[in-house]
């Protein structure tokens, strides 16, 4: 047996962060496995001109403010990265690394956990293993008879790397609008933004406060029994952040239709349009990274295991953290993901205690 804590946190992101420092504040046993082989999480991996929606304040984890990046009012992965860095020593998480999760079972009075470092047990186990691991492109007709390069958003690092290229880029979200913004600048590519319906981009003077405070209102009012506010989805779907509202203002940032299938050489349109392209990528979102968690049966609709709160409502000793507004408001993000690890945290030293 490789170890034996009380709770056992598999993630050592943001989530995994956010909950450790609530479970440490109560003096509970715990280890964090996280498959990375260095802090960081899912930052560590975004493109280049990537920065956050929001100022350094309102974009912390729980007990310690994330410091302002000089010259920058939004600051950028690289800054998240050391943060994240400087969180786990400053508080003394102990993150084992880099440690792949395979299975979680039942084992009686525990669950089992396999790694390919070996067997962990705990009483209690926490998963904060995000999406970024699990991108998802979707079955559009043509996608395996295109010729030229496609990825994902996952797979994008800068506009330099596509010079000289006609890419395509899909997705009318955040990540498609600043890839899509991040190319349009850039001299020598021809770009096409394609997006299923037309753009919806928030007020400029909205950032990630107010989406925070979005998803926490629409939270209250379904746990109230009160009509559905929308949450985010009804501010719109791209935050207009500063180089996307470069691009859009100065007409560099237009979105096509979505097409219908892709061509050897391209894409066609329903009405047998076409456009050249050497490359597409598919800024089509994630879903939960959850395939460790199989053994225990718990999934149900759309891949999301049910849950009350963070709480799997099939496993009382399992806890989901930072997926999305499913495992508690806003919790995908830096701001967000406090609460309900706090909220996690009190639940599991409630179990513990019985």
């Amino acid at each position: 047996m490789t170890g034996q804590p009380d709770v056992l946190v598999i993630g050592g992101g943001q989530a995994g962060l956010a909950i450790g420092y609530h479970l440490r504040r109560r003096r509970l046993d715990l280890a964090i496995l996280d498959a990375q082989d260095a802090p960081g999480g899912a930052w560590r991996h975004t493109w280049d001109s990537l920065h956050l929606f929001s100022p350094a304040a309102y974009s912390s984890l729980p007990g310690r403010l994330m410091p302002t990046q000089p010259g920058r009012e939004y600051p950028d992965a690289g800054h998240v990265v050391e943060y994240l860095n400087d969180y786990e020593q400053r508080y003394e998480l102990p993150v084992h690394r880099p440690v792949r999760v395979r299975r979680v079972h039942r084992d009686g009075d525990r669950l089992r956990v396999e790694t390919d470092k070996g067997i962990w047990s705990a009483r209690a186990v926490v998963s904060a293993t995000g999406t970024w691991w699990r991108p998802f492109l979707p079955a559009t007709p043509g996608r395996h008879v295109f010729a030229g390069r496609q990825l994902h958003t996952t797979g994008y690092r800068r506009p330099s790397d596509f010079a000289g290229q006609r890419v395509v880029v899909v997705g009318g979200g955040n990540s498609g609008a600043q890839i899509a913004a991040d190319l349009a600048t850039h001299d020598g590519v021809d770009l096409t933004w394609v997006t299923r319906r037309p753009p919806r981009f928030l007020a400029d003077d909205i950032d990630g406060r107010a989406l925070f405070d979005a998803a926490t209102a629409r939270r209250r009012a379904l746990d109230e029994g009160r009509t559905d506010t929308g949450g985010v989805t009804s501010l719109g779907d791209i935050v207009a952040v500063p180089p996307v509202r470069g691009a859009r203002d100065t007409g560099l940032l237009k979105a096509s239709p979505m097409f219908t299938r892709l061509t050897a050489g391209g894409i066609e349109w329903a009405d047998g349009t076409r456009a050249a392209a050497d490359a597409v990528i598919w800024c089509t979102g994630f879903r939960p990274a959850l395939s460790h968690l199989a053994p225990l049966g718990l999934r149900g609709s759309r891949g999301h295991i049910p849950t009350h709160g963070t709480r799997a409502t099939g496993e009382p000793r399992l806890h989901l953290l930072g997926y999305g507004d499913w495992t508690g408001p806003a919790s995908a993000t830096l701001i967000g993901v406090g609460r309900p690890a706090r909220d996690a945290a009190a639940e599991i030293a409630g179990l513990l205690s019985r």
